[in-house]
């Protein structure tokens, strides 16, 4: 599995790439897919809205279960990743790079750093 180091982790499984200056991507990670299994549907009607850290951004839908999407950080979402619109499963192919679902203008750069990086996300899961 991987956890890429760049990213910051949450507790709920969502990672966080700040991009350039305070836009960043948001996904959910390899090992949440995983255990979701086959991801059929990602719903997103937050875009232009300001939301708080842990708020709720989106839901994902699997075969077997829908999850909510939290927001790692205060900020304004900016934009859903259309591609998941038609192609929902590219979150269990490549969750870290055509699998992101959302980009965010972060509040507060410096909220990043009360996230958990990828050794800190690796033992909370048991990896």
């Amino acid at each position: 599995m991987e956890f890429p180091s760049e990213l910051k982790y949450t507790k709920d499984h969502e990672w966080i790439k700040l991009e350039e200056g305070n836009i960043a991507k948001i996904g959910i990670t390899e090992f949440a897919q995983g255990e979701l299994g086959d991801i059929v549907f990602v719903e997103v009607e937050t875009v232009d809205e300001e939301l708080a850290a842990e708020e709720v951004f989106g839901t994902i839908e699997a075969v077997k279960t829908v999850s909510d999407l939290f927001l790692p950080v205060d900020g304004k979402i900016i934009e859903f990743n259309e591609l998941l619109e038609d192609e929902p499963e590219k979150i269990n192919e490549d969750p870290y790079e055509e699998g992101w679902i959302i980009k965010m203008e972060l509040k507060d750069v410096s909220d990043l750093d009360s996230l958990l990086d990828s050794e800190t996300y690796k033992n909370l899961i048991g990896q």
